[in-house]
Protein backbone atom coordinates (compact mmCIF):
# COMPACT_ATOMS: atom_id res chain seq x y z
CA UNK A 1 0.00 0.00 0.00
CA UNK A 2 0.96 3.74 -1.26
CA UNK A 3 0.81 6.23 1.19
CA UNK A 4 -0.63 8.00 -0.74
CA UNK A 5 -3.81 5.76 -0.23
CA UNK A 6 -3.87 6.69 3.60
CA UNK A 7 -4.36 10.14 3.17
CA UNK A 8 -6.01 12.14 5.67
CA UNK A 9 -8.18 15.33 4.44
CA UNK A 10 -9.83 16.07 7.78
CA UNK A 11 -6.27 17.68 9.77
CA UNK A 12 -6.08 21.35 9.08
CA UNK A 13 -2.65 22.55 7.49
CA UNK A 14 -0.86 25.70 8.66
CA UNK A 15 0.52 29.30 7.31
CA UNK A 16 2.77 31.08 8.01
CA UNK A 17 0.65 33.75 8.57
CA UNK A 18 -0.78 31.73 11.78
CA UNK A 19 -0.23 32.75 14.93
CA UNK A 20 1.26 29.81 17.69
CA UNK A 21 -2.06 30.65 19.55
CA UNK A 22 -4.02 29.18 16.67
CA UNK A 23 -1.29 26.67 16.12
CA UNK A 24 -1.84 25.00 19.39
CA UNK A 25 -5.68 25.02 19.04
CA UNK A 26 -5.91 23.45 15.61
CA UNK A 27 -3.67 20.32 17.65
CA UNK A 28 -5.97 20.54 20.63
CA UNK A 29 -8.51 20.12 18.15
CA UNK A 30 -7.46 17.37 16.54
CA UNK A 31 -5.42 15.24 19.29
CA UNK A 32 -2.18 15.77 17.41
CA UNK A 33 1.42 17.01 18.41
CA UNK A 34 2.33 18.58 14.81
CA UNK A 35 1.19 19.71 11.92
CA UNK A 36 2.44 21.17 8.57
CA UNK A 37 2.92 24.13 7.29
CA UNK A 38 2.20 25.53 3.77
CA UNK A 39 2.65 28.08 1.34
CA UNK A 40 0.71 28.58 -2.09
CA UNK A 41 0.07 24.44 -1.21
CA UNK A 42 4.11 24.16 -1.07
CA UNK A 43 4.89 21.92 2.02
CA UNK A 44 6.99 24.21 4.13
CA UNK A 45 7.82 21.54 6.76
CA UNK A 46 6.41 20.16 10.07
CA UNK A 47 5.88 22.43 13.31
CA UNK A 48 5.22 20.91 16.51
CA UNK A 49 3.86 21.43 19.87
CA UNK A 50 6.68 21.43 21.68
CA UNK A 51 8.36 24.20 19.50
CA UNK A 52 5.20 26.09 19.84
CA UNK A 53 5.12 26.34 23.50
CA UNK A 54 8.39 27.52 23.67
CA UNK A 55 7.24 31.12 22.00
CA UNK A 56 4.15 33.50 22.63
CA UNK A 57 0.79 32.87 21.68
CA UNK A 58 0.70 35.68 19.60
CA UNK A 59 3.64 35.09 17.70
CA UNK A 60 3.31 34.41 13.77
CA UNK A 61 4.76 31.38 12.61
CA UNK A 62 6.76 33.26 9.91
CA UNK A 63 9.02 34.63 12.92
CA UNK A 64 9.99 30.36 13.87
CA UNK A 65 12.27 28.30 12.13
CA UNK A 66 10.62 25.85 9.64
CA UNK A 67 12.67 22.91 7.95
CA UNK A 68 11.59 20.08 6.33
CA UNK A 69 14.30 18.13 7.00
CA UNK A 70 13.36 13.88 6.93
CA UNK A 71 9.58 14.53 7.74
CA UNK A 72 8.11 13.69 4.63
CA UNK A 73 7.56 11.00 2.49
CA UNK A 74 6.49 10.67 -0.81
CA UNK A 75 3.29 9.90 -2.01
CA UNK A 76 4.21 6.82 -4.38
CA UNK A 77 6.53 5.38 -1.41
CA UNK A 78 5.76 2.57 0.85
CA UNK A 79 3.38 3.07 3.76
CA UNK A 80 6.31 1.71 6.27
CA UNK A 81 8.27 4.23 4.84
CA UNK A 82 5.95 6.74 6.28
CA UNK A 83 6.27 4.57 10.04
CA UNK A 84 10.11 4.95 9.58
CA UNK A 85 10.09 8.40 9.20
CA UNK A 86 6.96 8.71 11.91
CA UNK A 87 9.09 6.55 14.62
CA UNK A 88 12.70 8.56 13.72
CA UNK A 89 11.31 11.50 14.05
CA UNK A 90 8.89 10.87 16.75
CA UNK A 91 5.77 12.41 14.76
CA UNK A 92 2.15 12.03 15.41
CA UNK A 93 1.73 12.79 11.63
CA UNK A 94 3.80 12.62 8.32
CA UNK A 95 2.89 14.87 5.35
CA UNK A 96 3.09 13.34 2.09
CA UNK A 97 4.09 15.53 -0.35
CA UNK A 98 5.12 15.56 -4.34
CA UNK A 99 7.49 18.27 -5.88
CA UNK A 100 6.84 20.06 -3.12
CA UNK A 101 3.27 20.08 -2.99
CA UNK A 102 1.11 18.96 -0.13
CA UNK A 103 -1.12 15.76 -0.86
CA UNK A 104 -2.01 15.13 2.61
CA UNK A 105 -1.35 14.09 5.98
CA UNK A 106 -1.00 10.30 7.47
CA UNK A 107 -1.71 10.13 10.98
CA UNK A 108 0.45 8.00 13.13
CA UNK A 109 -2.69 6.13 14.49
CA UNK A 110 -3.49 5.41 10.50
CA UNK A 111 0.17 3.91 10.02
CA UNK A 112 -0.07 1.51 12.96
CA UNK A 113 -3.89 0.20 12.13
CA UNK A 114 -2.53 -0.49 8.72
CA UNK A 115 0.26 -1.94 10.05
CA UNK A 116 -1.54 -4.35 11.89
CA UNK A 117 -3.27 -5.42 8.85
CA UNK A 118 -0.30 -5.81 6.54
CA UNK A 119 0.89 -8.26 9.66
CA UNK A 120 -2.39 -9.97 9.75
CA UNK A 121 -2.02 -9.25 13.16
CA UNK A 122 -6.18 -9.84 13.32
CA UNK A 123 -6.22 -13.27 12.52
CA UNK A 124 -5.24 -16.42 14.21
CA UNK A 125 -1.53 -17.37 14.88
CA UNK A 126 1.29 -17.59 16.70
CA UNK A 127 4.02 -15.62 17.29
CA UNK A 128 8.13 -17.50 17.44
CA UNK A 129 11.11 -15.19 18.11
CA UNK A 130 14.09 -17.54 17.08
CA UNK A 131 17.77 -16.05 17.60
CA UNK A 132 20.33 -17.01 15.67
CA UNK A 133 24.29 -16.33 13.98
CA UNK A 134 23.37 -14.63 10.81
CA UNK A 135 25.48 -17.18 9.15
CA UNK A 136 22.82 -19.77 10.46
CA UNK A 137 19.53 -18.45 8.83
CA UNK A 138 17.97 -20.01 6.17
CA UNK A 139 14.54 -19.14 5.29
CA UNK A 140 14.26 -22.37 2.93
CA UNK A 141 15.17 -24.62 6.12
CA UNK A 142 12.74 -22.16 8.94
CA UNK A 143 9.87 -22.72 6.34
CA UNK A 144 10.45 -26.45 5.53
CA UNK A 145 10.29 -26.49 9.72
CA UNK A 146 6.68 -24.90 9.52
CA UNK A 147 5.25 -26.85 6.67
CA UNK A 148 6.43 -29.85 8.16
CA UNK A 149 3.98 -29.64 10.83
CA UNK A 150 1.03 -28.62 8.68
CA UNK A 151 1.57 -24.58 9.14
CA UNK A 152 2.05 -21.93 7.14
CA UNK A 153 4.44 -18.63 7.53
CA UNK A 154 2.22 -15.34 7.33
CA UNK A 155 4.59 -13.26 8.31
CA UNK A 156 8.41 -12.66 8.84
CA UNK A 157 11.20 -10.03 9.83
CA UNK A 158 14.77 -10.25 10.91
CA UNK A 159 16.51 -8.11 12.87
CA UNK A 160 19.55 -7.96 14.48
CA UNK A 161 19.67 -7.75 18.42
CA UNK A 162 22.43 -4.58 19.25
CA UNK A 163 23.52 -5.62 22.66
CA UNK A 164 24.24 -9.37 21.52
CA UNK A 165 24.99 -8.87 17.58
CA UNK A 166 22.46 -12.14 16.90
CA UNK A 167 19.89 -12.41 14.85
CA UNK A 168 16.48 -12.49 15.88
CA UNK A 169 14.01 -14.02 13.46
CA UNK A 170 9.96 -13.19 13.99
CA UNK A 171 7.84 -15.67 12.25
CA UNK A 172 3.68 -15.58 12.44
CA UNK A 173 2.10 -18.41 11.90
CA UNK A 174 -0.84 -19.75 10.67
CA UNK A 175 -2.31 -21.46 13.61
CA UNK A 176 -2.30 -21.13 17.69
CA UNK A 177 -0.95 -24.45 18.93
CA UNK A 178 2.33 -24.61 18.18
CA UNK A 179 3.78 -26.94 20.65
CA UNK A 180 5.06 -29.43 17.94
CA UNK A 181 6.22 -26.63 16.06
CA UNK A 182 8.63 -25.64 19.02
CA UNK A 183 9.77 -28.74 19.70
CA UNK A 184 11.16 -29.07 15.82
CA UNK A 185 12.82 -26.45 15.98
CA UNK A 186 14.39 -27.50 18.98
CA UNK A 187 15.44 -30.81 17.47
CA UNK A 188 17.46 -28.74 15.31
CA UNK A 189 18.84 -26.53 17.32
CA UNK A 190 17.30 -23.77 17.11
CA UNK A 191 17.12 -21.18 19.95
CA UNK A 192 13.93 -20.41 20.79
CA UNK A 193 13.98 -16.98 22.35
CA UNK A 194 10.01 -16.26 23.01
CA UNK A 195 6.45 -17.30 21.93
CA UNK A 196 3.21 -16.44 22.00
CA UNK A 197 0.18 -18.96 21.23
CA UNK A 198 -2.31 -21.30 23.17
CA UNK A 199 0.39 -23.73 23.24
CA UNK A 200 0.86 -24.24 27.23
CA UNK A 201 -2.61 -23.67 27.82
CA UNK A 202 -3.59 -26.65 25.13
CA UNK A 203 -1.33 -28.65 26.67
CA UNK A 204 -2.26 -28.41 30.36
CA UNK A 205 -6.34 -29.26 28.87
CA UNK A 206 -5.46 -32.12 27.27
CA UNK A 207 -3.00 -33.38 30.01
CA UNK A 208 -6.22 -32.61 32.27
CA UNK A 209 -8.47 -34.28 30.28
CA UNK A 210 -6.17 -37.77 30.00
CA UNK A 211 -5.89 -37.45 33.61
CA UNK A 212 -9.20 -37.53 34.28
CA UNK A 213 -9.95 -40.11 31.33
CA UNK A 214 -7.59 -42.25 33.67
CA UNK A 215 -9.46 -42.04 36.85
CA UNK A 216 -12.60 -42.93 35.28
CA UNK A 217 -11.21 -45.80 34.15
CA UNK A 218 -10.02 -47.10 37.21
Amino acid sequence: MLTRDLISNTIPYLHKSDTVYHALQLMNDYHVAHLPVVENENYLGIISEEQLLQNDEDTALTDLPITDGTTSVQGNEHFLKAIQTAVSNQLSIVPVVEERQLLGIVTYNDLLRNASEFMSLSQPGALIVLEMDSRNYSFTEINRIVESNDAQITQLNTATDPETGLMQVTIRVNKLEVSALLGTFQRYEYNVKYYFGEEMFANELKTNYDNLMHYLEI
